[in-house]
């Protein structure tokens, strides 16, 4: 081995990597943005979950049940007198779930019989466990307070998820995560190296508008993207037993709406980083660790401290994956699943603006 050679070698690779802004930017900032959202974006501890407290009776120790569950710091209560008033926003993800205190109360208090009932929303089952567990230790520490040694009975059921699989509450989040990838990284990856080679310049030398060659690139992968979504689903259903309680229609148009953002995204990267590396590494930290970690497919968003929350809105993932759920443990509720189609369509809006601004720019430098 020559060390003369070697040492060449190693000091062109040194300045060049300091000559190299994106590569200082990934070895040094993209660890401490990581770093911050691992410390303050994700948490495991659930609190302020959304709880609804409907109190049937005019009884006073009824009413002293039903204020015990506002003094604690894990639930936020939305008191109501009717079931009726919470069930809309249980099925609407507003409410974790719901407890009802019936107008005999008193009568069940005394007799031993169960004397609540708690509903809870099973499509994410951590959540819902949390909501039973602590109904039980509101209740449990009430009744000490008094001295009540009853024996107190809770009837818990989960609606959509009955047997609380975690699996179910998973899978179409993963579906999500995987369509991500192929929006956001291929789109990226392909277009930027036509950028490296030439070629997309002498296809923008062509007659052809740009908004054409955009739609012509961004069609192939539109359908491959829509092709992946449904052997995703044929294997969660098959494979893995998730339901599918809506319908395969609802399914592909929520694809193709969550498609326009993915593909935009990943077209703004290839206008603005023309380099597979740096392409690779912006669809990495913009698309799939956001859809990742900020979407709630793994962590609860109401968990989240509030700036966070709020930039939760701009990440498609988000609305694409509670829509997901949604339409496979729930069915096809029009009212939400429209505003989340809405959600998706207005950011790929601005994403396709963007790109377009970003390849006319282009060809003017």
């Amino acid at each position: 081995m020559n060390s003369r050679r070697l040492f060449a070698l190693m000091k062109k690779e040194s300045l060049q990597i300091l000559r190299d802004p994106a590569a200082i930017l990934i070895a040094f900032v993209l660890p401490v943005i990581l770093l911050f959202l691992f410390a303050y974006a994700v948490s495991l501890d659930i609190r302020q979950v959304h709880l609804g407290v409907v109190v049937q009776s005019d009884s006073a120790q009824a009413r002293s049940l039903a204020a015990s569950f506002s003094g604690t710091p894990y639930f936020s209560v939305l008191p109501a007198r009717h079931r009726a008033e919470v069930t809309p926003r249980l099925v609407s993800g507003e409410l974790k779930g719901y407890v009802l205190i019936p107008g005999d109360f008193d009568r069940r208090l005394e007799q031993g019989e169960p004397i609540l009932q708690v509903i809870t929303d099973g499509t994410q089952p951590n959540t819902a466990n949390f909501v039973a567990g602590y109904t039980r230790g509101v209740v449990s520490n009430w009744l000490a307070g008094r001295g009540i040694q009853a024996v107190v009975n809770l009837e818990s059921r989960f609606w959509f998820n009955p047997e609380v699989e975690t699996r179910r509450f998973l899978i179409p989040g993963a579906i999500a995560i995987i369509m991500t990838m192929i929006g956001t990284l291929l789109t990226a990856l392909v277009v930027a190296r036509e950028w490296e080679r030439g070629t997309m310049e002498a296809l923008l030398s062509t007659p052809a508008r740009i908004p054409e060659i955009l739609l012509g690139k961004l069609v192939p992968y539109f359908c491959l993207g829509l092709i992946a979504t449904l052997g995703s689903t044929v294997l969660a259903i098959n494979v893995f037993d998730v339901p599918l309680r809506g319908s395969w229609g609802t399914l592909m148009l929520l694809s193709s709406c969550f498609l326009v953002p993915a593909l935009g995204q990943g077209l703004v990267i290839s206008a603005l980083a023309k380099n597979q590396f740096i392409a690779a590494q912006a669809a990495l930290f913009s698309g799939f660790l956001p859809a990742f970690l900020l979407s709630g497919f793994l962590f609860e968003i109401d968990a989240m401290p509030a700036p966070i929350r709020l930039l939760t809105h701009i990440i498609p993932a988000r609305y694409f994956i509670d829509s997901l759920r949604t339409v496979f443990l729930v069915g096809d509720i029009w009212p939400l699943l429209i505003r989340d189609m809405l959600a998706m369509l207005a950011v790929g809006a601005v994403m396709f603006v963007i790109a377009r601004a970003k390849t006319r720019k282009s060809l003017e430098s």
